[in-house]
Formats: structure tokens, C-alpha cells, sequence
């Protein structure tokens, strides 16, 4: 078990496989392996069922998640990704934004789980709507299928004053008849006009077809 040396230990390798800490040991939120080592517990981070772990387990380098970010995580769904990133930043808070009711009421027995996750029922296009909860974060996660995904995520670390932002672009919920390479230049020429700064952009198959992980920094 060795930690990821540029996720500051917060990531484990072992034989090909990611893991984090469990901050609820015995728990599983999506029925994940957990094992003991030395008296600490691992969750496996399945990168068919997480985007972040699929951009890490494909080569992704720049991972702006520390022991105690705030993290504002759009699209949180039922909490999948989100509960790692929640034992990522053990000290920090993951303010888990999601649209769709039958969804947040997973999210929201996910979250009943790790104190460090707040659950918010609201629309990613609408950061005011969820603006009360936090005057600053350190991140903006977001895994939102809908158009205009390069902007929402300006938008919300505009809002935020976010140092960090990761965005997970669907090329097919922008515009299926465009190429998803042309999809993914576009999302980068949005982001550098907003006057953010790319950091790394990975293709995501062959965990996810047609989706590309973003990582942006402000300047």
C-alpha cells in the first residue's frame, strides 16, 4: 500500500487499485471493497463508478484535494464520489450540491454517514441558491451532465473565489453531432476567456467514452 505521492498521502495505490482512508470504518456507501491494514481501514475507489478516480487511475496529475479543503462538489448524485472526497479532506467540509430530489435523498443518507459532508438541494446554475452555505471554498468539483458545463463551473468558482476547479466534461450532453475533441477545445477556450489558467486536461476512457476531466487554476 503505497500513498500517491502527489495527492499528500491522501490516495493509495495497491497492485493497480486506489484507495482512501474510511472516516467510517465497516461502512460502505456503494458496496466497495474495504480491507485493514495496520489497524487502518481502505475503501476501494472503483474508477467505473468515479470520474475522479478515473482521472487518477488514467495518468491525472494535478489533484487540488488537501487534508482540510472546502470543497464545493456539483452534481454530488447520490454520494458516491463525494464520500471520497469526504475521507480525502477529513478536516475540511464537502458542501454536496444536487438537482434531482430522488437523488438527494440518497445524498442525503450518505451524508447522515460523515459529519463533513453537508448536503444542498439546488441548481448548479444558480450559485446564489446555494451561496449562504459557504463565503469561500478551496475547490469546485463538478460532474454536472448538462450544456454549458465549462461555465458553470467558472461561474461557481467565481462565486466561491475557488483557487482550484476540476470539471468532468460529457461531451455528449453538449452537443452530440459535435466531435467530443472539439467539445473539450471549446470547454478549455471558455475557461481561459473567464481567466483561469488549465492545468491538465485527460481523456477518461476507457472508464467513461466521450469525457474529458478538466483541471483549472485561477491565476
Amino acid at each position: 500500500m503505497e500513498p500517491l505521492s502527489f495527492t499528500s498521502d491522501s490516495v493509495f495505490l495497491d497492485r493497480g487499485r486506489l484507495y482512501t482512508v474510511s472516516m467510517c470504518p465497516g461502512m460502505r456507501i456503494y458496496g466497495e471493497r474495504l480491507f485493514t491494514l495496520s489497524g487502518t481501514e481502505y475503501r476501494e475507489w472503483d474508477p467505473r463508478r468515479s470520474k475522479l478516480s478515473a482521472y487518477l487511475t488514467v495518468g491525472g496529475k494535478h489533484f487540488p484535494f488537501k487534508k482540510d479543503s472546502k470543497v464545493l462538489y456539483l452534481g454530488a448524485s447520490s454520494g458516491t464520489t463525494p464520500s471520497h472526497v469526504a475521507d480525502i479532506c477529513a478536516e475540511g467540509k464537502v458542501y454536496c450540491v444536487e438537482f434531482a430530489q430522488r437523488m438527494f435523498r440518497d445524498l442525503v443518507g450518505t451524508c447522515e454517514t460523515r459529519p463533513n459532508m453537508m448536503p444542498i438541494l439546488g441548481d448548479a446554475t444558480r450559485p446564489e441558491e446555494y451561496s449562504m452555505f459557504a463565503d469561500s471554498v478551496d475547490v469546485v468539483y463538478q460532474d454536472v451532465a448538462q450544456k454549458m458545463q465549462a461555465k458553470i463551473l467558472c461561474d461557481n468558482m467565481d462565486a466561491f473565489n475557488a483557487k482550484y476547479g476540476m470539471v468532468a466534461v460529457k461531451a455528449r450532453s453538449e452537443d452530440v453531432t459535435t466531435s467530443p475533441e472539439s467539445i473539450f477545445k471549446e470547454a478549455e477556450r471558455v475557461i481561459r476567456d473567464r481567466g483561469y489558467r488549465i492545468v491538465d486536461d485527460e481523456p477518461l476512457e476507457p472508464f467513461e467514452k466521450a469525457h474529458a476531466m478538466i483541471v483549472v487554476e485561477r491565476d
